[in-house]
Protein backbone atom coordinates (compact mmCIF):
# COMPACT_ATOMS: atom_id res chain seq x y z
CA UNK A 1 0.00 0.00 0.00
CA UNK A 2 1.29 3.44 -0.94
CA UNK A 3 1.07 5.99 1.83
CA UNK A 4 0.79 9.66 1.05
CA UNK A 5 2.88 12.10 3.00
CA UNK A 6 0.86 14.38 5.17
CA UNK A 7 3.72 16.82 5.61
CA UNK A 8 5.97 18.25 2.89
CA UNK A 9 9.51 16.86 2.65
CA UNK A 10 12.07 18.68 4.83
CA UNK A 11 13.46 20.68 1.89
CA UNK A 12 10.61 22.58 0.26
CA UNK A 13 10.75 22.50 -3.54
CA UNK A 14 10.88 25.79 -5.40
CA UNK A 15 7.35 26.95 -6.10
CA UNK A 16 7.13 30.45 -7.46
CA UNK A 17 4.77 31.95 -9.96
CA UNK A 18 2.68 29.80 -12.21
CA UNK A 19 3.93 26.33 -13.05
CA UNK A 20 1.82 24.18 -15.34
CA UNK A 21 2.01 20.39 -15.46
CA UNK A 22 2.41 19.14 -19.05
CA UNK A 23 1.58 15.52 -19.87
CA UNK A 24 0.68 13.43 -22.93
CA UNK A 25 -0.36 15.21 -26.11
CA UNK A 26 -0.27 18.52 -24.26
CA UNK A 27 3.50 18.46 -24.94
CA UNK A 28 2.86 19.00 -28.64
CA UNK A 29 0.44 21.86 -28.00
CA UNK A 30 2.31 23.66 -25.23
CA UNK A 31 5.97 23.01 -26.06
CA UNK A 32 5.90 22.96 -29.87
CA UNK A 33 2.85 24.91 -31.03
CA UNK A 34 2.65 27.52 -28.26
CA UNK A 35 6.36 27.54 -27.44
CA UNK A 36 8.88 26.77 -30.19
CA UNK A 37 6.66 27.92 -33.07
CA UNK A 38 6.09 31.32 -31.41
CA UNK A 39 9.74 32.11 -30.66
CA UNK A 40 10.67 35.62 -31.76
CA UNK A 41 14.24 36.15 -30.49
CA UNK A 42 15.91 32.94 -29.34
CA UNK A 43 15.52 29.27 -28.50
CA UNK A 44 17.74 27.21 -26.21
CA UNK A 45 16.96 23.51 -26.66
CA UNK A 46 18.44 20.53 -24.81
CA UNK A 47 17.60 16.92 -25.59
CA UNK A 48 19.19 13.51 -25.36
CA UNK A 49 17.57 12.24 -28.58
CA UNK A 50 17.07 14.26 -31.74
CA UNK A 51 14.80 12.96 -34.46
CA UNK A 52 13.10 14.43 -37.52
CA UNK A 53 9.69 14.42 -35.84
CA UNK A 54 6.75 15.70 -37.85
CA UNK A 55 5.07 18.81 -36.51
CA UNK A 56 1.55 19.69 -37.65
CA UNK A 57 1.29 23.06 -39.34
CA UNK A 58 -0.57 25.96 -37.75
CA UNK A 59 -4.32 25.34 -37.52
CA UNK A 60 -3.89 21.75 -38.70
CA UNK A 61 -1.91 22.73 -41.80
CA UNK A 62 0.66 20.62 -43.64
CA UNK A 63 3.05 18.75 -41.35
CA UNK A 64 6.81 19.23 -41.62
CA UNK A 65 9.78 18.19 -39.57
CA UNK A 66 10.83 19.94 -36.38
CA UNK A 67 14.21 20.64 -38.00
CA UNK A 68 12.47 22.34 -40.93
CA UNK A 69 10.52 24.49 -38.46
CA UNK A 70 13.75 25.39 -36.64
CA UNK A 71 15.43 26.30 -39.94
CA UNK A 72 12.50 28.55 -40.84
CA UNK A 73 12.65 30.27 -37.46
CA UNK A 74 16.42 30.79 -37.78
CA UNK A 75 16.04 32.19 -41.29
CA UNK A 76 13.43 34.57 -39.84
CA UNK A 77 15.90 35.91 -37.26
CA UNK A 78 15.50 33.60 -34.24
CA UNK A 79 18.83 32.55 -32.66
CA UNK A 80 18.68 28.78 -32.10
CA UNK A 81 21.06 26.75 -29.94
CA UNK A 82 20.33 23.03 -29.87
CA UNK A 83 22.36 20.87 -27.50
CA UNK A 84 21.93 17.11 -27.89
CA UNK A 85 23.57 13.92 -26.74
CA UNK A 86 23.13 11.08 -29.17
CA UNK A 87 23.55 10.64 -32.87
CA UNK A 88 20.44 12.06 -34.56
CA UNK A 89 18.09 9.68 -36.38
CA UNK A 90 18.87 8.86 -40.01
CA UNK A 91 16.10 11.16 -41.25
CA UNK A 92 17.40 13.99 -39.06
CA UNK A 93 20.96 13.42 -40.28
CA UNK A 94 19.73 13.67 -43.88
CA UNK A 95 18.09 17.01 -43.06
CA UNK A 96 21.26 18.20 -41.36
CA UNK A 97 23.36 17.55 -44.48
CA UNK A 98 22.25 20.92 -45.86
CA UNK A 99 24.16 23.86 -44.39
CA UNK A 100 22.52 25.29 -41.29
CA UNK A 101 21.26 28.87 -41.28
CA UNK A 102 23.69 31.29 -39.64
CA UNK A 103 21.44 31.67 -36.60
CA UNK A 104 21.07 27.92 -35.99
CA UNK A 105 23.78 26.00 -34.15
CA UNK A 106 23.94 22.43 -32.89
CA UNK A 107 26.38 21.06 -30.36
CA UNK A 108 26.75 17.58 -28.99
CA UNK A 109 27.70 16.49 -25.48
CA UNK A 110 27.38 12.81 -24.61
CA UNK A 111 26.43 13.69 -21.03
CA UNK A 112 23.35 15.75 -21.92
CA UNK A 113 20.25 14.04 -20.66
CA UNK A 114 18.31 17.21 -19.86
CA UNK A 115 15.16 17.94 -21.79
CA UNK A 116 14.52 21.68 -21.86
CA UNK A 117 13.02 24.24 -24.22
CA UNK A 118 13.60 27.89 -23.36
CA UNK A 119 11.72 30.35 -25.57
CA UNK A 120 12.84 33.99 -25.74
CA UNK A 121 14.34 33.62 -22.23
CA UNK A 122 10.80 34.09 -20.92
CA UNK A 123 9.04 30.71 -21.24
CA UNK A 124 10.39 27.28 -20.41
CA UNK A 125 9.60 23.60 -20.53
CA UNK A 126 11.65 21.20 -18.42
CA UNK A 127 10.67 17.57 -18.25
CA UNK A 128 11.18 14.07 -19.53
CA UNK A 129 10.33 14.54 -23.24
CA UNK A 130 13.05 14.41 -25.88
CA UNK A 131 12.69 16.30 -29.17
CA UNK A 132 11.05 13.29 -30.80
CA UNK A 133 7.55 12.51 -32.01
CA UNK A 134 7.02 9.92 -29.27
CA UNK A 135 8.36 12.32 -26.64
CA UNK A 136 6.53 15.48 -27.65
CA UNK A 137 3.21 13.80 -28.33
CA UNK A 138 3.18 13.89 -32.13
CA UNK A 139 2.68 10.13 -32.32
CA UNK A 140 -0.73 8.51 -31.94
CA UNK A 141 -2.17 7.86 -28.50
CA UNK A 142 -1.01 4.23 -28.44
CA UNK A 143 2.55 5.05 -29.63
CA UNK A 144 3.30 8.12 -27.55
CA UNK A 145 5.70 7.94 -24.60
CA UNK A 146 4.40 8.57 -21.10
CA UNK A 147 6.02 11.94 -20.45
CA UNK A 148 5.65 14.65 -17.84
CA UNK A 149 7.17 18.06 -17.36
CA UNK A 150 6.49 21.62 -16.36
CA UNK A 151 5.90 24.83 -18.31
CA UNK A 152 6.59 28.14 -16.67
CA UNK A 153 7.06 31.82 -17.37
CA UNK A 154 8.65 32.48 -13.97
CA UNK A 155 12.06 34.18 -14.40
CA UNK A 156 13.22 32.86 -11.02
CA UNK A 157 12.97 29.34 -12.44
CA UNK A 158 14.01 30.12 -16.02
CA UNK A 159 17.12 32.22 -15.30
CA UNK A 160 19.11 29.54 -13.41
CA UNK A 161 18.30 26.88 -16.04
CA UNK A 162 19.29 29.26 -18.84
CA UNK A 163 22.53 30.12 -17.05
CA UNK A 164 23.26 26.41 -16.59
CA UNK A 165 22.47 25.80 -20.29
CA UNK A 166 24.88 28.61 -21.22
CA UNK A 167 27.62 26.94 -19.14
CA UNK A 168 27.03 23.66 -20.98
CA UNK A 169 26.89 25.41 -24.35
CA UNK A 170 30.11 27.32 -23.76
CA UNK A 171 31.99 24.21 -22.62
CA UNK A 172 32.56 25.44 -19.08
CA UNK A 173 31.58 22.02 -17.76
CA UNK A 174 34.01 20.20 -20.09
CA UNK A 175 36.99 20.90 -17.86
CA UNK A 176 37.65 17.82 -15.79
CA UNK A 177 34.94 15.78 -17.55
CA UNK A 178 35.67 12.07 -17.32
CA UNK A 179 33.75 11.39 -20.56
CA UNK A 180 35.98 13.41 -22.87
CA UNK A 181 37.48 10.21 -24.26
CA UNK A 182 34.08 9.31 -25.77
CA UNK A 183 33.01 12.84 -26.63
CA UNK A 184 32.89 13.23 -30.42
CA UNK A 185 33.66 16.96 -30.33
CA UNK A 186 34.44 18.40 -26.91
CA UNK A 187 32.88 21.81 -26.50
CA UNK A 188 35.87 24.05 -26.03
CA UNK A 189 35.85 27.79 -26.11
CA UNK A 190 38.43 30.32 -25.08
CA UNK A 191 37.12 31.36 -21.72
CA UNK A 192 40.09 33.66 -21.27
Amino acid sequence: MVRRRKKPPPEEPIRRGVVELVTGRRHLERVVQEGIRRARADLALATADLKAMLVPGPRGGRARSLLALLRELAEGGVEIRLLHSGIPSRAALEELEAPLPTRMQLRRCVRVHTKAVIVDASKMYVGSANLTGAGLGAKGESRRNFEAGIWTEDPELIDPILEWFDHLWEGRLCTGCDRRNVCPEPILTDLG
